[in-house]
């Protein structure tokens, strides 16, 4: 389905190559009249001009040039035009509320137009003078259209529940908007979770990640399989376009080797699974966090008894191994001044309370007490003895104990040295916060952990490494930040306490982990 999408695309990249190679619709000279530039108008930020040139597309200075042709902007009451494409879950509800929020913080009224199901534009009025400053065009339908919007130059940022593709990576670096999966290409704007979801009336409470893919496959049919009554399990999935649906293939059913059942209904948003969920006691979901309502999340065991539950906090730390990050995509071009304003406003922790009260998980890093984890103590206590000394348990419990966890946590990709997405997005947030002086005066340790696969000796040495490569890409981001005034350090307690069973996959992907402790 994708080819005949690219095919489109390409096709749409070609047409309008050629139609701005006839129009001239602009023509940009210095002030002084020596040089002169003619092309087709792509796009005018309040600074810059964007121009489609027999050069290829340049982006030019507005105070060192006059501007003359029919595609010249009004300078004297500019309005910002910015159109933003994707998620359905984003668009109808999380970036409207980040607007609203930076439009009261700045002095701007929100004026909302719906164009049509899928379409709105938020208006931003100044109080003051009652002039229409800007214009944020959303599309809020699927993370694949959002992507193909962007190629086809119909979209400036792309809202996704999942990361960008090869394919679609390959063809934005085709068209001239560079690698989007750069830092300064994409972000993640806050965090979401893949839960599994029954009606309040049903009697099953947990179920492992290998069982729920195997129902999801088709292979189990019967609750009584999952410990409930003899009945056929209902499925309920998101539509296979979404973003949510993909992040379902990628972390439920590709970690199995397993491939989604076509018995199961679909719905256009997880709103629709929860409600459909919420009426059939004999239904099993697959939705979002932020979405699950008035429904059972099913905890997902092992068979070593460790347990996992989605909660904000198992989410921001990644224990809980079905996390979602929410993504911003943008390409290599200047987008307007009040945009960049409005992007830089969602990494605040203004914005980080919009987020929670929108239902979804911040980004904002919480310190937890020692105190406050004994579950992970146990589990440490758990698997103490053989490889696993008494005497190294003492010592992490003798490290930590002072100590407050961050909920800022780094995983890997998995079969990767890579850190994962929000990993990634977590080295920047934690950049910025040593650039900000946060931690001050104050000992952070990067604390490496692993799976139970292989020794115990070589799996602390891998954890090592890892933190200090955490710790390395941190310093490296942290650019202005004055390292002398905190006590930056690395230590490793390799698999001295498990999250998971390392029976799986799952399991093990979410042991490899490197966390941030503070004091």
């Amino acid at each position: 389905m994708f080819s005949v999408k690219r095919a489109a695309v390409l096709a749409a990249l070609f047409l309008f190559s050629a139609i701005s190679a006839l129009a001239q619709d602009v023509t940009l000279s210095s002030r002084d009249g020596k040089v002169a530039l003619s092309g087709t108008l792509l796009g005018f930020d309040g600074e810059f001009y964007r121009v489609q040139t027999e050069f290829g597309e340049l982006t030019v200075d507005g105070s060192g040039v006059s501007c003359e042709g029919p595609g010249c902007p009004n300078l004297i009451d500019f309005v910002a035009e910015v159109e933003m494409s994707g998620s359905a879950t984003m668009g109808a509800v999380l970036m409207p509320a980040l607007v609203d929020a930076f439009a009261r913080r700045n002095g701007y009224t929100v004026q909302r137009e719906d164009v049509d199901p899928t379409r709105f534009v938020l208006s931003l009025v100044r109080q003051d003078t009652g002039k229409l400053a800007a214009r944020f065009g959303f599309r809020a339908s699927n993370t694949n259209e959002g992507f193909a919007d962007l190629l086809a130059d119909e979209a400036d940022v792309v809202m996704a529940l999942r990361e960008i593709r090869a394919d679609e990576r390959k063809l934005a670096r085709e068209a001239g908007m560079g690698d989007l999966t750069g830092a300064n290409r994409s972000r993640v704007l806050a965090l979401d979770a893949v839960v599994p979801v029954v009606s309040l009336r049903n009697p099953v409470k947990t179920i492992s990640p290998l069982t729920l893919a195997r129902v999801f496959a088709g292979q189990i049919t019967n609750w009584q399989a999952l410990g409930g009554p003899d009945a056929p399990i209902d499925l309920h999935l998101p539509d296979a376009a979404s973003g949510l649906s993909q992040a379902i293939e990628d972390q439920v059913m590709q970690p199995a080797t397993l491939d989604l059942t076509d018995q199961a209904m679909r719905h256009a948003t997880p709103e629709a699974i929860s409600a459909a969920v919420s009426r059939d006691t004999l239904a099993l979901g697959l939705t979002s966090y932020a979405e699950r309502r008035n429904l059972r999340s099913l905890t997902l065991d092992g068979t070593c008894g460790f347990a996992l539950s989605a909660s904000r906090r198992t989410i921001k730390t990644e224990d809980y191994p079905l996390t979602a990050p929410m993504f911003l995509y943008f390409p290599a071009r200047r987008l307007p001044k009040i945009a960049r304003e409005f992007l830089a406003y969602t990494r605040g922790p203004g914005a980080q309370n919009v987020i929670r009260r929108a239902g979804f998980v911040d980004q904002a890093p919480e310190e937890i007490a020692i105190d406050d984890q004994g579950n992970r103590l146990v589990n440490a206590v758990t698997v103490a003895g053989g490889e696993i000394t008494l005497q190294e348990v003492q010592r992490m419990t003798a490290t930590l104990a002072p100590m407050a966890r961050l909920t800022t946590s780094f995983r890997f990709e998995t079969g990767s040295i890579r850190l994962d997405a929000q990993s990634r997005s977590n080295v920047q947030q934690l950049a910025r916060a040593l650039e900000q002086g946060q931690y001050d005066a104050r000992q952070v340790l990067f604390v490496g952990f692993s799976d139970g696969e292989g020794a115990a000796r070589p799996n602390r040495e891998i954890a090592l490494r890892r933190a200090e490569a955490v710790m390395r890409a941190v310093k490296e981001a942290a650019v202005t930040a004055n390292l002398e005034r905190l006590d930056l350090g690395v230590d490793a307690f390799g698999e001295a306490m498990p999250m998971a069973c390392d029976d799986t996959s799952w399991g093990r992907q979410a042991n490899r982990r490197v966390e941030v402790w503070v004091r």
